[in-house]
């Protein structure tokens, strides 16, 4: 795996990683003003490998509210 750090349109640093086989894993939510501060994203999932994994349920409140639209 590794990471990509690039330049968008808008001039903001964005990072990719990709797996070995060359598919994008994750990216970026969000465009960085600073290099550095794109390297210091790329950390924060770096240390998050080890992070635990949740299972976020669904519930019947969540579901109702997805569909309920003003008209």
């Amino acid at each position: 795996m590794h990471f990509e750090i690039y330049q968008d349109v808008n001039l903001q640093w964005r990072w990719t990683l990709f797996a070995s086989n060359g598919y994008k894993v994750a990216n970026a939510g969000e465009g960085y003003l600073n290099k550095q501060d794109c390297h210091h994203g790329i950390n924060l999932v770096q240390r998050a490998f080890n992070a635990p994994i949740r299972e976020k349920m669904n519930t019947l409140a969540s579901l109702m509210a997805f569909n309920l639209k003003p008209r």
